[in-house]
């Protein structure tokens, strides 16, 4: 039997969710059954778009009302958010995924939708053998100590410090 380990994605650089779909289509060409969950973000991606080609061995859940990174969460957020919480725990429980990705996880315990202790509650109940990949800025400590893996992205430049928009099929 194989192990599953608990990846973290995290750091102020680009590239956290983007490694972890490229994780998820390395799974999915060795044949395994993948869970993708992005909480906060609830617009239009690209990127989920991409992964739903895959719908055979991926499935896409998003938990978010839009994007509200630069405000302030509002109970619609939070109520969603904790939602795909139990969701992904009843997913995990049910145990039919070998890779199991939670996009944006860090940033919602950042702002307050559910604690870290929730999270590392709901990823107790994994069968032993399911990947977790944790992505998102700003992963408490309490993560990170219990991780297998963790990968920080750092900025080192970034030309939207010199006002370039997100531009289609490479940031957004």
């Amino acid at each position: 039997m194989r192990r599953g380990f608990i990846q973290v994605y995290t750091g102020n650089g680009k590239g956290k969710t983007t490694a972890a779909i490229g994780l998820a289509i390395r799974a999915a060409g060795a044949g395994l059954r993948i869970l993708f969950v992005q909480f906060v973000k609830g617009m239009k991606y690209n990127e989920i778009d991409a992964l739903k080609r895959f719908s055979d061995c991926i499935s896409v859940h998003q938990y978010g009302t839009g994007c509200f990174i630069k405000n302030k969460p509002q109970d619609e957020d939070i109520e969603i958010a904790r939602t795909g919480l139990l969701e992904v725990q009843s997913e995990l429980l049910n145990g039919q995924y070998d890779l199991v990705i939670l996009d944006e996880a860090n940033i919602a315990i950042h702002f307050g939708l559910f604690k870290v202790e929730e999270l590392l509650k709901v990823i107790a109940s994994r069968k032993p053998e399911c990947e977790i990949v944790i992505t998102g800025r700003c992963a408490p400590k309490e993560l990170i100590d219990a991780a297998d893996l963790v990968t920080e992205m750092k900025e080192i430049k970034h030309y939207y410090n010199k006002g370039i928009q997100a531009r289609d099929g490479i940031e957004c």
